[in-house]
C-alpha cells in the first residue's frame, strides 16, 4: 500500500487526471502482477501495460503521483516498481 500520509487531499481537482487515463478501460491485472509472477510472463505483462501508458494523455501526472506517494506496486506512469525505486533513489535520471 502507498504511504497514505503522502496522498493528496480529497479535493476532486487533485484526482481528476485519472478520468483521462488510458488504463481506465483495461483490467487492473495488466498493471499489477500476481504473486510469484516472474520471467517472460512478467516481462510480457509489463510491456503490455507500458504500451498502454505510452499512449496515455495523463502519463506525466500518473508518474508524478506514483513518485510522490511512493506507489509500491504496479506499473504507474509507464514505470515498474523497480524503475520508480531507482528513479527515487537517484540511480536513474528522469527524462525532462
Amino acid at each position: 500500500m502507498a504511504e497514505i500520509s503522502r496522498l493528496p487531499g480529497p479535493l476532486a481537482e487533485r484526482w481528476d487526471w485519472q478520468i483521462e487515463g488510458a488504463c481506465r478501460t483495461v483490467s487492473p491485472e495488466t498493471f499489477f502482477h500476481p504473486e510469484g509472477e516472474r520471467g517472460p510472463r512478467r516481462r510480457a505483462r509489463e510491456a503490455a501495460a507500458k504500451a498502454i501508458c505510452g499512449s496515455c494523455p495523463v502519463v506525466t501526472q500518473c508518474l508524478q503521483h506514483a513518485l510522490s506517494v511512493r506507489e509500491p506496486y504496479g506499473i504507474w506512469g509507464g514505470l515498474s516498481e523497480l524503475e520508480r525505486e531507482l528513479l527515487l533513489d537517484g540511480s536513474v535520471r528522469q527524462a525532462s
